[in-house]
């Protein structure tokens, strides 16, 4: 299968309202799955923290990744120790757990089936001119791999087999195989989510 790179912005974005703000899904596979009906193998996405303490969503069957893009929360699991969870740093957890957060916050989640997709989710600062090979950290056989980019701040490019496609604060790409590279205009922060589906 050839490489493929897809530019998505705002206009393909989904944004419906949860009990604690609104949530922005940014892309889900396969294409055309519904969050709702939980029949999706990953899904990235962005939402807003507009209560003071809100508990999530539980999501017995994937395992997450979340950041904050602004504002900081406090997180905790099942009545633990909470957790300070701030811009770019990056918290894994079971989606079954009994979630609450504290704090007001635009966040960013990674979503992944367990059992049937793997993946990693990492915040990258490139300056000026900066340019990273963006290498695999997740293998697996019998896979269909992914990355996304979603740049939080500044600008980027996103070249794979000799396409390039470039995007700006609140939008993201889409690499399907291959290791894409990514430059910079000027500083900017990205998010790099991951995806590694088992299924065929």
């Amino acid at each position: 299968m050839n490489a493929t790179i897809r530019q998505i912005v705002s206009a393909d974005y989904d944004t419906t309202r949860w009990s604690g703000g609104t949530t922005t899904q940014i892309a889900i596979s396969p294409a055309g799955a519904c969050y709702a009906d939980r029949d999706f193998l990953w899904r990235v996405s962005s939402a807003t923290v507009e209560l003071d303490a809100s508990d999530f969503t539980p999501l017995p069957d994937y395992e997450r990744f979340l950041s904050t893009l602004q504002g900081s929360i406090l997180v905790s699991h099942d009545g633990g120790t909470p957790l300070a969870l701030t811009p770019g740093n990056i918290h894994r957890f079971d989606g079954g757990a009994a979630t609450r957060s504290e704090g007001i916050c635009t966040d960013f989640n990674l979503m992944l089936r367990k059992g049937k997709c793997s993946g990693e989710m990492r915040c990258l600062h490139l300056g000026e001119h900066g340019a990273a090979k963006l290498s695999r950290t997740v293998a697996l056989e019998r896979e269909r791999y992914s990355f996304l980019v979603y740049c939080v701040e500044g600008d980027g490019e996103l070249s794979l087999d000799g396409e390039t496609v470039r995007f700006s604060k609140g939008e993201a790409v889409l690499a399907q195989k291959g290791e894409p590279l990514l430059r910079s205009g000027g500083a900017s922060v990205f998010m790099l989510c991951e995806m590694a589906e088992t299924e065929s």
